[in-house]
């Protein structure tokens, strides 16, 4: 009876087993997309409001690098920019007297045109207007030259500005997406290079779950494919979460280490990953098993 009860009990505890293999078609760890954001700046970092753990929305400057160089190369460009100003407000005075010379002139031609019609005006006196409307037209011609070369040095220093104000936007720490700093790697006060990571952040709300299935698997597998992710409430119990694949790797790959036993890990499988609304409950690298 006892060698009965022994083989019963044995036999029971092998189907419990063969069962909870039948349940879960693959095996895997969940995972976010994560973003490390980085400066854009050299410089020290004056405030730099980020600590892990905390939430932070999108677009919400965190922090900033030192601009005071950049303000100051800005505004020597500004003074350069008003004395230039100054230069072509002078030109184009210049000119108004000019045209106002040559308005005078053209008073007088008028004149001496009509008093040749009558006689009382020598041609001499015709030529000699001419000439001095002529010598006031290339006087005008010559200023304006200046004129278009003091233009386009405005246009140069209007560029160099602008490409200042843009150094200086970048000096801002813009957050670029919502979520959860996971990591910080720098900290206020230090002097960071452009490329330095300041901290990483992923969006826990949309976590993602990885496993790698074989050929015949994914074969019935689509893309928005409903599906039933596994996690361990405790030794003995999951508990079910619904996912949706979002991604399947169009390449076979051997099996990582971590999964499973040695005559599984030699098999060639394919990625697949499975977006899962996240409650709270979900942490990046938990382990999890797939019910297809």
């Amino acid at each position: 009876m006892r060698k009965l009860a022994l083989f019963i009990a044995i036999s029971a505890i092998m189907v419990s087993c063969s069962n909870d293999k039948k349940n879960s078609d693959g095996y895997g760890n969940f995972e976010a997309d994560e973003i490390i954001v980085s400066s854009e700046s050299a410089g020290q970092l004056m405030e730099f409001s980020v600590k892990e753990g905390d939430n932070k929305v999108k677009d919400e400057i965190i922090g900033m690098v030192d601009t005071i160089p950049l303000i100051l190369q800005r505004n020597q460009l500004l003074a350069q920019k008003d004395l230039i100003k100054s230069k072509f407000e002078n030109i184009n005075s210049q000119i108004d007297v000019l045209n106002e010379q040559k308005n005078n002139i053209m008073v007088d031609k008028n004149r001496v045109d009509k008093l040749l019609e009558e006689k009382a005006a020598t041609t001499k006196q015709k030529d000699d207007i001419k000439g001095n409307i002529s010598v006031i037209e290339k006087q005008i011609k010559q200023i304006e030259t200046q004129n278009i070369n003091i233009n386009n040095e405005l246009k140069t220093l209007e560029t160099q500005i602008a490409v200042i104000n843009d150094k200086i936007k970048r000096c801002y720490i813009k957050n670029p997406s919502k979520g959860v700093v996971i990591n910080r790697f720098s900290d206020k006060g230090e002097m960071i290079a452009p490329g330095k990571p300041l901290y990483k952040i992923a969006d826990l709300d949309i976590i993602n779950f990885k496993t790698y299935l074989s050929g015949d698997q994914v074969a019935n597998l689509k893309l928005g494919q409903k599906v039933k992710v596994l996690v361990d409430v405790d030794k003995k119990t999951n508990r079910e979460i619904e996912g949706e694949i979002y991604w399947i790797s169009p390449k076979a790959e051997f099996t990582p280490k971590i999964i499973q036993t040695k005559e599984e890990r030699v098999n060639l499988v394919y990625p697949v990953k499975i977006r899962i609304k996240n409650d709270g409950s979900l942490k990046i690298g938990m382990p999890g098993e797939i019910k297809l």
